[in-house]
C-alpha cells in the first residue's frame, strides 16, 4: 500500500510539474500574442520616451540604492533587457511608492485546498509584482501591461515602461514640491496670524490705557473738562463781543471818513469866502448900509463858521477819544486775538488727538474685523487641523490594527512557512523514496525493455518466416489454381 501511494504521491507531483509548465507556456504564448497585437495597434504616447542612458541614469539616482545602483548599466536594458533587473527595478518602484518591501512578494499566503502549495512559491513572486505593476501603470497612462513584459521584456517595450514611470515620479516630485511650498507659505501665514493677534491684543491693551482714566486723576479729569467747557463758552462770548465791537469801528471809520469830507467841504467853503471877500472889498462900495449889511453878514457867516469850527473841533476830539478808546480796544483785541490764538492751537491739538483717537479707533475697528476674519479662519484650521489630527488618528488607529494584522499575518505565514519547509523536507523525502523507486523501476522497465526487444526480435524473425511462407503458399495456391483452371478448360473442351 506504501508504494501504490509513494506512486500517486510521485503521479500528482508530475502532473503539477505538467500543469505548472502548461500554465507558463499558454502564458508565454498569451503575452506573445498581446505584445504581436500591441505592435498591430499601438498609438502615440502621451509622454516623452527616453534612451537607455537617461533611464539608467535616473533610476540609478532616484530609485537604486548602493550595490543595486552601481550594478546597473545600460547593458541591462538594450538590446536585450535582462528580466531579472527589469523585475527588480519594479519592485523598488513599488517600494518607492507604496512602501511594499521586495522580500513581502514573496510572502503571499496560499489558499488552503492547493494540494503542494510550495511548487507554487517560484510563480507568486512574479504574479505579485506582476498584479501591482498592472494596478499602478494605468496611473502612468501604460494599459496594456502584460505577464510577457516581466518574463521576457522586449527593449522599446521596456523602455516605454520605465519612461512612463519616469515620467510619473517626475510629475510627482514637483506635485510634492508644490505641496511643500503651500506647506511652508500656510505656516508663514499661521505664524503672521499669531503675530497679528498678538498686536491686536497689544494694541487693544494701549487704547484701554489711553481711553481710561485712572481713578486718582478722575477728580482732575474733570475739573480740566469743566474748564474748557467753562473756556469754549467764555471764548464764544469773547467772539460775539470782538465782532459787535469790530462792526462798532467800522462805524465809527464810516462816520469819520464823512465827517472828514465834511472838514474839506467847509475849508474849501472858507477858502472860497475868504476869495469872495477879498473880491468884494474891491468891489465894496462905500455906502454905510451896504457896508452895515455886509458886515453883518459878514459876521453872521463868520459866527455860522465858528460854530462850525467849535463843532467840528469838538467832534474832532469826540473822535480823537473815540480813536484812542479804538486803538485800545484793538490792543485788547490783540490780546484776546494771542489767546484764541493760544485756544484755537490748542483745540488744533485736541482736534489732531481726537482725529488720531478716531484713527485709532478705526484702525482699532478693523483689527477687530480682521481678527474676527483671522478668528474664523483660525477656527477653520482648527477644524481642519482637527479633522485632520482625528482622520491622522484614525489613520494610525487601522495602520495598528493592520500592522497587528500584518504581524499576525506574517506570524501565521511564517507558521505556515515553517510547516511548508516541514512538509517540504517529508516530500524531499518522499521525492529520494521516489526517485530510488523510480530508478529501479526504470531498471526494471530497462530489462523489460531488453527482454521485449528480445522479443520483438524474435517476433520479427517469425513474423518474416511466416510472410515468406505465406508468400510462397499463396505462390503456390495460385499456381495451383492456374493449373485448376488449365485441366478445366481442357476438360471442357474434350466434352
Amino acid at each position: 500500500m506504501s508504494r501504490i501511494e509513494n506512486n500517486k504521491e510521485g503521479a500528482n507531483l508530475i502532473f503539477g510539474w505538467c500543469r505548472q509548465f502548461c500554465i507558463l507556456f499558454f502564458w508565454r504564448f498569451a503575452g506573445y500574442f498581446r505584445t504581436f497585437y500591441q505592435t498591430l495597434t499601438m498609438t502615440e504616447n502621451t509622454f516623452p520616451v527616453y534612451n537607455a542612458e537617461a533611464i539608467v541614469k535616473f533610476y540609478r539616482t532616484e530609485i537604486l540604492t548602493g550595490q543595486e545602483a552601481k550594478q546597473l548599466t545600460k547593458g541591462d536594458l538594450a538590446p536585450v533587457p535582462k528580466p531579472e533587473t527589469v523585475q527588480t527595478l519594479y519592485m523598488r518602484v513599488l517600494h518607492l511608492l507604496y512602501r511594499f518591501r521586495p522580500e513581502c512578494h514573496s510572502m503571499v499566503p496560499m489558499l488552503e485546498n492547493i494540494q503542494y502549495p510550495e511548487y507554487h512559491e517560484s510563480a507568486t513572486v512574479i504574479m505579485s509584482v506582476y498584479t501591482r505593476m498592472r494596478r499602478f501603470l494605468p496611473v502612468c497612462l501604460v494599459y496594456d501591461f502584460s505577464l510577457n513584459d516581466l518574463l521576457a521584456p522586449k527593449k522599446q517595450r521596456t523602455l516605454t515602461i520605465l519612461s512612463a514611470i519616469m515620467n510619473f515620479l517626475h510629475f510627482r516630485k514637483q506635485r510634492m514640491e508644490m505641496i511643500m511650498e503651500k506647506q511652508a507659505k500656510f505656516r508663514a501665514d499661521l505664524d503672521k496670524l499669531q503675530t497679528y493677534t498678538r498686536g491686536n491684543l497689544e494694541a487693544e491693551k494701549k487704547i484701554e490705557l489711553l481711553t481710561t482714566i485712572p481713578p486718582e486723576q478722575q477728580a482732575e479729569a474733570d475739573e480740566l473738562a469743566a474748564a474748557l467747557s467753562e473756556l469754549q463758552a467764555t471764548t464764544m462770548h469773547e467772539y460775539q463781543e470782538v465782532n459787535a465791537k469790530n462792526d462798532s469801528i467800522t462805524e465809527w471809520k464810516s462816520r469819520i471818513a464823512e465827517k472828514t469830507q465834511k472838514l474839506a467841504q467847509v475849508k474849501v467853503e472858507v477858502t472860497n469866502l475868504k476869495e469872495d471877500i477879498s473880491s468884494l472889498k474891491s468891489q465894496i462900495v462905500e455906502s454905510p448900509e451896504e457896508l452895515k449889511s455886509q458886515m453883518e453878514k459878514m459876521k453872521e457867516n463868520v459866527k455860522n463858521i465858528k460854530n462850525s469850527i467849535e463843532e467840528t473841533d469838538e467832534r474832532v476830539v469826540e473822535l480823537q477819544n473815540m480813536i484812542q478808546g479804538v486803538t485800545q480796544a484793538e490792543a485788547e483785541i490783540q490780546q484776546m486775538l494771542s489767546l484764541l490764538q493760544d485756544l484755537e492751537t490748542s483745540m488744533n491739538n485736541t482736534k489732531q488727538r481726537q482725529e488720531e483717537g478716531q484713527e485709532l479707533m478705526a484702525q482699532y475697528e478693523k483689527k477687530q474685523k480682521e481678527l474676527k476674519n483671522l478668528c474664523a479662519e483660525e477656527s477653520q484650521l482648527k477644524r481642519a487641523l482637527a479633522m485632520k489630527l482625528d482622520k491622522e488618528h484614525k489613520q494610525n488607529i487601522r495602520r495598528q490594527k493592520k500592522r497587528e494584522m500584518k504581524e499576525q499575518h506574517v506570524q501565521e505565514v511564517l507558521g505556515q512557512c515553517n510547516q511548508i519547509h516541514q512538509k517540504r523536507e517529508e516530500m524531499a523525502d518522499k521525492i529520494q523514496e521516489i526517485s530510488g523507486e523510480t530508478q529501479q523501476l526504470k531498471a526494471k522497465m530497462k530489462s523489460l525493455r531488453d527482454v521485449c526487444s528480445k522479443e520483438t526480435e524474435k517476433a520479427q524473425a517469425l513474423y518474416d518466416t511466416l510472410s515468406t511462407s505465406m508468400e510462397e503458399l499463396h505462390r503456390r495456391i495460385e499456381v495451383h489454381i492456374a493449373e485448376l483452371k488449365l485441366n478445366a478448360t481442357n476438360i471442357s473442351a474434350d466434352f
